[in-house]
């Protein structure tokens, strides 16, 4: 199998993109914090069928972690990475440094204001300034017509379709439905911190969710005894620990009252040291 082409450098990624533009060729992007699993893998192989040159960016991103938080202890395994990468046929791995992307004295931020506020923002200081800015950079450096990202972090999502609606960036913004491990969990690189049963304690973030659809399946429609049922549902499962549990417009997450379309129920949870999101779009489909 030959070796998949590894580009550093910032400006050897601009020439490489600008290249392939000139050819006419459609390059997609999966943005990735390295330490793969399958649901990265299933936004690669999407993005094969999105274009004609595939570009997958490994950075571990320091401007979304607050200093409390898990940047040092985040998981990271390039050679796995790699061998990964290989094995799915991408055309060329982006992997540059920190101290490329925010050289001495950087001091140049994006706040997407609104709709990164509520939910994970709410808990997470600079969080999203973070995401916001290094997927700009990201963009102007490998200079893709499309980019893939996961409805698991469907917030990251929403920041990012704002953003680029904003600042009118001809990037095609391509969200890929949640990838589940078989016992339900959303795959997720901190899924690594779980002991066996920790795991089996974070299932209650499906049953949860699960437990919210049945209830709008049968006419409930008040927020409130939904995310009633969903509290009680994981406080039955010791040592998850419940961050935020709400219900939202799905574009523009602000809090709704009742269920009247489609609505985002929206979770964060703790179990040990890592800290899990997930979600669902109850009575419709993602928009």
């Amino acid at each position: 199998m030959a070796a998949l082409p590894n580009i550093s450098d910032i400006r050897e990624m601009q020439a490489w993109s600008d290249h392939a533009r000139r050819q006419g060729k459609r390059i997609v992007m999966v943005p990735t914090m390295g330490f793969l699993h399958e649901g990265h893998l299933s936004l690669v192989r999407q993005g094969r069928k999105e274009g004609d040159c595939l570009v997958v960016s490994i950075f571990a991103n320091p401007a979304q972690f607050a200093p409390s938080e898990d940047f040092g202890s985040y998981p990271r395994d390039l050679e796995r990475d790699v061998r990964l990468l290989m094995e799915e046929r991408v055309d060329l791995l982006f992997n540059p440094t920190a101290e490329d992307m925010y050289p001495r004295g950087y001091q140049t931020y994006v706040d997407v204001e609104q709709v990164s506020r509520p939910l994970c923002g709410a808990h997470r200081a600079g969080h999203f300034r973070g995401v916001a800015t290094v997927v700009l950079k990201l963009f102007h450096i490998v200079r893709p017509h499309a980019a893939m990202f996961g409805l698991k972090d469907y917030q990251q999502v929403q920041v990012i379709r704002r953003m680029s609606e904003d600042l009118n960036l001809d990037v095609e913004i391509v969200a890929c439905p949640t990838v589940r491990a078989s016992d339900g969990l959303a795959m997720s690189s901190r899924n690594h911190y779980l002991e066996p049963a920790e795991r089996e304690a974070a299932r209650c973030l499906q049953s949860a969710l699960g437990k919210a659809e049945a209830l709008v399946r049968g006419g409930e429609t008040l927020a409130e005894r939904i995310r009633e049922a969903v509290v009680e549902e994981i406080s039955r499962h010791p040592p998850a620990r419940l961050e935020y549990a709400d219900l939202c417009d799905p574009k523009e997450l602000q809090p709704v009252e009742e269920v009247k379309g489609p609505t985002l129920l929206a979770l964060c949870a703790w179990v040990g040291k890592a800290r899990l999101i997930d979600n669902r779009v109850l009575a419709g489909k993602e928009p």
